[in-house]
């Protein structure tokens, strides 16, 4: 049985498809007028806090794809890593073209269960902090990539009001990006863009498929 959503649904490209092709371009030009006047009267410019979140993949790699685009611009951008770092990421090795542009730092040693040794790993991730205030508080660096900044404050290496007050140590202009499952409520009430990744299926729980190169490293 249908539910009243799926109804709307269907009953909305039902009409979609009843169209005439002149009425088809009519409708989309109106739709066209209406979205060019709302960019019109979006005017302002400022850096972005940004949280990749969720259960689900792709908060890195949807945070780096940011970066590729700012690249592209010209811009200078750093990345921290404060879990990866005991293996070298595949995307240290290609990001390493952009040498002149791009400052890459993964510090981290590691998931907890393989370092064993929570002391050694708050240490690793305070040192990353320290890392990340310098490129954050740097004009020069138009984005600042924290990735896996998450896992970091949900375990307890680092404190949400620590990093709150050095996002706020900012350039005006400076996009930041924190990446990781676990965002805490503080740190995303202060975001200006929160995208939270959710998990509908998975291999490795599934189907018992392991990481493989270039899709989780």
């Amino acid at each position: 049985m249908q539910t009243n959503t799926e109804m709307e649904l269907n009953q909305t490209s039902d009409r979609a498809n009843s169209l005439t092709p002149e009425q088809h371009k009519q409708k989309m030009q109106r739709r066209k007028e209406v979205q060019d006047q709302r960019i019109a009267e979006k005017s302002g410019e400022k850096g972005l806090i940004i949280v990749n979140t969720g259960n689900g993949k792709g908060k890195t790699t949807a945070a780096l794809g940011m970066v590729l685009r700012s690249l592209g611009h010209g811009y200078r951008v750093a990345i921290v890593q404060f879990i990866k770092g005991a293996w070298e990421p595949a995307e240290k090795a290609v990001f390493e073209k952009w040498e002149d542009q791009l400052e890459f730092h993964a510090m981290g040693e590691g998931f907890t269960w393989e370092t064993q040794d929570r002391d050694r790993d708050i240490e690793k991730a305070q040192q990353a902090w320290e890392k990340s205030l310098t490129f954050i508080r740097n004009s020069d660096f138009r984005l600042v990539l924290l990735d896996e900044i998450n896992i970091a404050l949900k375990l307890g290496y680092l404190q949400v009001e620590q990093v709150l007050a050095g996002l706020e140590e900012k350039p005006e202009l400076s996009h930041i990006i924190l990446t990781g499952r676990g965002a805490p409520a503080g740190l995303i009430e202060r975001a200006d863009l929160v995208t939270e990744m959710t998990l509908v299926k998975h291999p490795f729980k599934e189907q018992g498929v392991k990481a493989q190169p270039g899709i989780e490293y």
